[in-house]
């Protein structure tokens, strides 16, 4: 069954369609929220909202664009949405320990573990994934979906809803700023 059709069967409600959208792209929504937020639990968390929006707003999917491109737009929105939340409420519970409401709040940088990452290699990527995390959002969105999910320069625009020399700058300066923080990193192992 092609796109079109099962998006179509969707937007008449039909649950398999739906069952056959969700097992068709959720390795990538999976991949692209934990690219993103780098921690496995609240990928899938942002994985489910994703299907359940996806669920919900079918029927305002024009098709001015694939299918995909649509889902990769709502994953990018949900995953920085959700850390935005998070950063409020860490904001929220230094506050709180400020002015003693409750014990001392603690954040622990989560493991890093990404499932295309050997296990030798992991603490080279963990920092790598660190550093990403670091850019700016519009360039750790536009290096994230070229450099990790394999998007051409076409597509992370019509995800960003940006021009295509727009995302060769995004990801050339993230790649500046990158080798600025691995170079660090690596004169530290030194």
């Amino acid at each position: 069954m092609d796109e079109r059709t099962l998006v179509e069967r969707l937007k008449q409600g039909d649950e398999a369609a739906f069952k056959k959208i969700v097992e068709t792209w959720q390795d990538m929504v999976f991949n692209t929220a934990l690219g993103i937020v780098q921690n496995a639990e609240d990928a899938e968390d942002i994985a489910q909202e994703v299907f359940v929006q996806v669920y919900q707003s079918v029927g305002s999917f024009k098709g001015d664009s694939k299918f995909s491109t649509w889902m990769y737009r709502i994953t990018v929105t949900k995953s920085l949405d959700h850390e935005r939340r998070k950063k409020r409420k860490k904001r929220f519970a230094f506050v709180k320990s400020i002015f003693g409401e409750e014990s001392q709040v603690v954040v622990h940088p989560p493991d890093f573990n990404h499932p295309g990452v050997a296990l030798d290699k992991k603490e080279d990527a963990g920092e790598l994934f660190k550093a990403i995390k670091n850019l700016p959002d519009n360039q750790r969105i536009a290096f994230s979906l070229h450099k990790i999910e394999g998007l051409s320069y076409q597509e992370v625009s019509d995800v960003m809803k940006t021009t295509v020399s727009s995302v060769e700058s995004l990801i050339h300066r993230a790649k500046i700023n990158l080798k600025k923080k691995l170079e660090e990193y690596y004169r530290g192992k030194q």
